[in-house]
């Protein structure tokens, strides 16, 4: 490969910071600049994730002045000067050449489709009319369609014509593109959630939204992975894969402002239409808060949480059934814990008579519903409950939809799973099955988020408490 402009490494697509009155927020932009310096290998404004299509040219200009001067020449600076129109394209590139960027970014032009002669004929005009490395961008999720494989190939012939950004996710698509054009063009994977493979496919680095937010982490995967280091690389894109499918799968502006924002790095709102309440609901902007302190972008928002310390025959007053209860009634308890830190469960478990005061208990939490302690039976699988019935009950308030699904799901399979082991075991006896019924007391710490590990933990703390209420017999 002649071309001089080689592309290699971790390049943030930068969002455009805008101020109360969206006019661009020049401060905030070099702040974040700034924030990302020492991890990137360069910048790139103007693309998707900086909202280039709902900027005046004149914006545009500016955001390429501010971040080329404050990169100083340190690093390169791939402008983002894509448009549907290719005089556009050409204007904008002519400037940003002469301002100083290193190579500009061209998306596939989009609304009104043009052939595949068309898209050449742009990407060619484009790279014969400015003296500026070209990077071609293919994005289908927006464009409506791919830069076809066949035009890429022709157009690689040119001599600064020097990338391609393959944003699609489509790893068949961009093994074919790198098949034919290896040794021609590097090709940088754009799409967050398929980095490690992109790489190992043979992609030269990455053109990322959340390199702005983590390129501490991309870094280390790219570094990784030149050194051969698969499985290195492998861990450290698993503590960052949530974060980037969200980004993906809502679209970068919106998302990425709000973890910048929870990072203490404000960039403002996206532009109408684009919009955060429409967008990103609460429970998936408190997803992101909670990704973000588990690699420590943010310092944790709450205090840890602790079950209160009472004694077992004390646990269930809240739910009708008090100490005299449990000794008078021979009501059967049994409390353990299972896992650490934020991923520790508790169960508190009482099993009685349905005739009796559990049996109240459980018609009343089941008609009674208290606001964000709602009771929920467990369950095998959909209508398909536990036998003996049991309900269960939070501890801590449930104060929306994210922690609602995390303590329901897992502890409704993981509890249910308990109890129908221990009855094939014959620790709950069959004989009870129809006679009586179980109450959980469930404890989860709100900021818990890795859902396969809570479903062993509630296993592992039902079976332990069911031996220990069962244990002595029932009578």
């Amino acid at each position: 490969m002649n071309k001089k402009f080689r592309l290699k490494g971790v390049y943030p697509a930068v969002v455009t910071p805008f101020d109360k009155n969206e006019e661009i927020n020049e401060q905030a932009l070099r702040s974040l600049i700034r924030s990302a310096f020492d991890h990137v290998n360069g910048f790139v404004p103007c693309g998707t994730t900086g909202e280039f299509e709902y900027m005046t040219f004149a914006e545009r200009k500016k955001v390429y002045d501010i971040c080329i001067d404050e990169v100083n020449g340190k690093k390169p600076v791939i402008a983002g000067t894509g448009d549907p129109c290719t005089k556009h394209v050409i204007d904008l590139t002519k400037y940003a050449k002469d301002a100083g960027a290193d190579a500009c970014l061209v998306v596939t032009p989009y609304f009104l489709h043009p052939s595949d002669k068309g898209i050449f004929e742009h990407f060619y005009q484009i790279a014969r009319q400015c003296d500026l490395p070209v990077i071609m961008y293919n994005i289908p999720q927006t464009v409506g369609g791919y830069l076809p494989r066949r035009v890429i190939e022709d157009l690689a012939e040119i001599d600064n014509i020097v990338g391609l950004k393959d944003s699609s996710g489509n790893l068949t698509y961009t093994m074919e593109v790198l098949e034919k054009v290896h040794g021609m063009i590097d090709v940088v994977v754009g799409h967050d959630e398929v980095v490690l493979p992109a790489l190992a496919g043979g992609c030269s680095g990455m053109i990322l939204a959340s390199a702005q937010v983590y390129p501490d982490v991309w870094q280390k995967v790219f570094k990784a992975m030149q050194a051969g280091d698969v499985e290195t690389a492998r861990n450290h894109q698993l503590t960052v894969q949530k974060l980037s499918r969200i980004f993906c799968r809502y679209g970068g502006p919106v998302p990425v402002k709000i973890a910048l924002k929870y990072m203490g790095i404000d960039m403002g709102k996206a532009r109408a239409p684009l919009k955060e309440g429409g967008v990103i609901l609460h429970e998936d902007r408190e997803e992101i808060r909670l990704e973000l302190e588990k690699i420590g972008k943010v310092p944790p928002s709450q205090p840890t949480f602790e079950n209160p310390e009472l004694p077992i025959d004390k646990r269930f007053e809240d739910i009708g059934i008090g100490q005299n209860d449990i000794n008078a009634q021979r009501i059967l308890i049994g409390s353990s814990s299972a896992g650490a830190g934020i991923d520790k469960v508790t169960i508190d478990l009482v099993a009685g008579q349905k005739a009796g005061p559990v049996g109240v208990s459980f018609a009343s939490q089941l008609v009674y519903l208290r606001r964000g302690y709602e009771a929920l039976p467990s369950v095998l699988e959909p209508n398909l409950s536990a036998k003996p019935c049991c309900l269960i009950v939070p501890t801590v308030e449930l104060k929306n939809l994210r922690q609602a699904n995390i303590m329901y799901g897992p502890a409704q399979a993981g509890i249910a799973k308990a109890i129908a082991d221990k009855v094939q075991a014959g620790v709950i006896p069959a004989s009870i099955i129809d006679t009586h019924v179980m109450l959980t007391k469930a404890f989860v710490h709100p900021n818990a988020l890795d859902r396969a590990l809570l479903y062993k933990n509630f296993y592992a703390a039902t079976i332990n408490a069911i031996d220990m209420a069962f244990g002595k017999g029932v009578s």
